[in-house]
């Protein structure tokens, strides 16, 4: 837990307080939690281990349950070497990277919930790349960390974490609002920027239905990882070109809120609607 309710505030208390933003989120963490900062740093340490872990042990073999989900994020890089791609390498390995941690999780793998399982992909994809193509250190991308977990924090409390309530923008949405943000912090940019990067992220998926198909947190959900990855890069690249959101992040955030309870429960996990419904949806749907 943390302390802040808005997105503003948080910025407003680290400005005051004369500390980079991270550094704020991780004291106001150590506050609720009652432990060190060198302890809430281990924890961190772990969660950034656990995604690395997880993104290096991928078996391109492995398959869910249901046979839906497996080998796409070897495919995905495969084709990357092939060095003819239609993104570039960078972006290559971040559609990777978020197909092998949604199929980890498909497959009963040990991921990092961030900010929930079915939303795994997305902030790991666009952090690990960080390390492999710009030289971001531990240090660093344990601070990005810091930085993703505080605007997620804002955004479990002024709108929601979970598809169930607020649809698939209230999960892979949310991932990539917290990824967009922690992505500026790594390339240097301005709080201002980040909360920018969050507001423009959240936008882009306003109104994302969550219908996954028999119920399995598998199709859409791996692939829309993917999607999740690409809304954070861009997203933080116009916040780092000096584009802004016309919208205060705040009242974005306060959108989503109502945007996620005015869907129907068809489209809020329960495998009702959407793609679920569809003939090829109907024959993975639980028999009554």
């Amino acid at each position: 837990m943390i302390d802040f309710t808005s997105i503003q505030q948080m910025l407003e208390d680290s400005r005051d307080a004369g500390l980079p933003l991270w550094k704020n989120i991780q004291l106001s963490d150590c506050h609720h939690q009652d432990i060190t900062p060198e302890a809430s740093w281990a924890k961190m340490s772990a969660m950034l281990e656990a995604m690395t872990q997880a993104d290096e042990n991928y078996q391109e073999g492995d398959r869910s349950h249901s046979g839906l989900v497996g080998g796409d994020g070897g495919r995905m890089a495969a084709y990357g070497q092939g060095g003819n791609t239609l993104c570039g390498p960078l972006l290559t390995d971040v559609m990777a990277g978020a197909l092998r941690m949604g199929e980890c999780n498909a497959c009963m793998k040990r991921i990092v919930a961030a900010p929930t399982a079915g939303a795994c992909g997305v902030l790991p994809a666009v952090l690990l790349p960080c390390r492999r193509h710009f030289g971001a250190s531990q240090e660093e991308l344990v601070q990005a960390l810091y930085v993703a977990s505080g605007f997620g924090m804002v955004i479990a409390a002024r709108a929601s974490i979970s598809g169930a309530e607020g649809g698939c923008q209230a999960e892979i949405g949310s991932a990539a609002a917290m990824a967009a943000p922690a992505l500026v912090h790594l390339q240097g940019g301005a709080p201002e920027q980040m909360a920018n990067a969050c507001a423009m992220a959240v936008k882009n998926l306003l109104g994302l239905v969550c219908d996954p198909v028999g119920g399995l947190v598998e199709v859409p959900c791996v692939k829309r990882n993917v999607i999740g990855a690409m809304d954070a890069m861009s997203a933080a690249q116009m916040a780092l070109a000096g584009i802004s959101s016309q919208v205060p992040p705040d009242q974005v955030l306060d959108a989503m809120a109502e945007v996620g309870r005015s869907l129907p429960h068809t489209l809020r996990e329960t495998g009702k609607g959407g793609l679920a419904a569809t003939p090829f949806g109907l024959e993975y749907a639980p028999k009554e």
